[in-house]
């Protein structure tokens, strides 16, 4: 499957490292492939992965799922 989510409060390249590694750590997640000028991450994944966990990950990275 791919998702794709609209993240807020990335302002560098950092930030996009650390909104990666944050969803690449989810178990079942393929690949995470961030975008900073985009504000966006596409998100392949198993179907078992809920919309809530990568919520759940962006948001304890410290960013926030628009």
């Amino acid at each position: 499957m791919k998702t794709v989510l609209a993240i807020e409060g990335m302002t560098c390249e950092h930030c996009v490292k650390h909104v990666t590694e944050a969803l690449e750590n989810i178990a079942g997640v393929k690949s995470a492939k961030v975008n900073l000028r985009k504000k966006s991450a596409e998100v392949k994944h198993e179907d078992q992965v809920t919309l809530e966990a990568m919520k759940a990950a962006v948001t304890e990275a410290g960013y926030e799922v628009a």
